[in-house]
């Protein structure tokens, strides 16, 4: 096991554990069979994600927090467990009508969640502050952006990027938004929803937020002879007109952030 403070070890004792490899690469994440724990090094994500899920709770199937310590460097989150399997297991991914449909369902989830008393805004503004400290510091990967976001066919640079966000900001339609609604972190069991995990950016933010990276999620996933149904199947099941602008704009903003 690897080293833990106190209080997480008690929580988890001599239990068996394995590491899950889809979550991102800067967090560790260990399985347990009823439990999780999230190790993450300290961050402004890291210490929000903790009170989301904590307001999310009796609104929507998120973990239940089990235990949290912190030391100099990472933060500690046990949590209970998501039953069922992620959006992207093949047992989904070769049911291309029956995912869409879930995913409708669970981007319907948040939208019907009352944001009046929401104290967490992720909207536009605050997305692009984070994009431009982002470029500002070079913590832009632009190795792991879109294949056409930068270079011959796409802007010059991350500044040239965040220049024409700036200049092209749509209208937001402002719901609760997960964030990063992309197919490893909305689970599901038989035909059902059973849970969403990796909230740090859950907040107040516009619709098309989650419906971006839905259909990326989508388009990264599914086998060749399944992408081409996508875009028409999730807008029918959402009962919504598809605004590509709106998707395009969503998808390279993330790609800063």
């Amino acid at each position: 096991m690897f080293d833990l403070p106190d209080k997480i070890k008690n929580l988890i004792g001599e239990e068996k554990y394995q590491l899950d490899t889809v979550w991102r690469s800067e967090s560790k994440v260990i399985i347990f069979s009823d439990k999780v724990l999230k190790i993450q090094t300290i961050s402004q994500e890291s210490e929000t994600e903790r009170s989301i899920m904590a307001w999310l709770q009796n609104k929507l199937p998120v973990p239940k927090i089990l235990g949290y310590a912190r030391d100099e460097k990472r933060d500690y989150l046990l949590m209970t467990k998501i039953p069922g399997e992620m959006a992207c297991s093949p047992k989904y991914l070769n049911k291309p009508e029956q995912l869409i449909s879930l995913l409708a369902k669970a981007l319907r989830m948040f939208w019907e969640v009352d944001i009046n008393n929401c104290p967490f805004n992720n909207n536009l503004d605050e997305k692009l502050q984070r994009a431009k400290y982002n470029v500002k510091n070079n913590l832009v990967d632009v190795k792991n952006a879109e294949k056409d976001t930068f270079g011959k066919n796409g802007f010059k640079n991350p500044e040239h990027l965040l220049e024409w966000l700036y200049n092209n900001k749509p209208k937001e339609e402002l719901v609760l938004s997960h964030g990063d609604f992309c197919l490893p972190n909305i689970f599901f069991r038989n035909d059902k929803i059973t849970g969403f995990i990796d909230l740090a950016r859950a907040g107040m933010a516009d619709k098309w937020q989650d419906i971006a990276l839905c259909y990326r999620s989508l388009l990264n996933n599914l086998s060749e002879k399944y992408r081409s149904q996508t875009f028409y199947s999730l807008f029918e099941k959402l009962r919504i007109s598809p605004e590509r602008d709106k998707i395009r704009y969503y998808i390279l903003l993330d790609d800063l952030l």
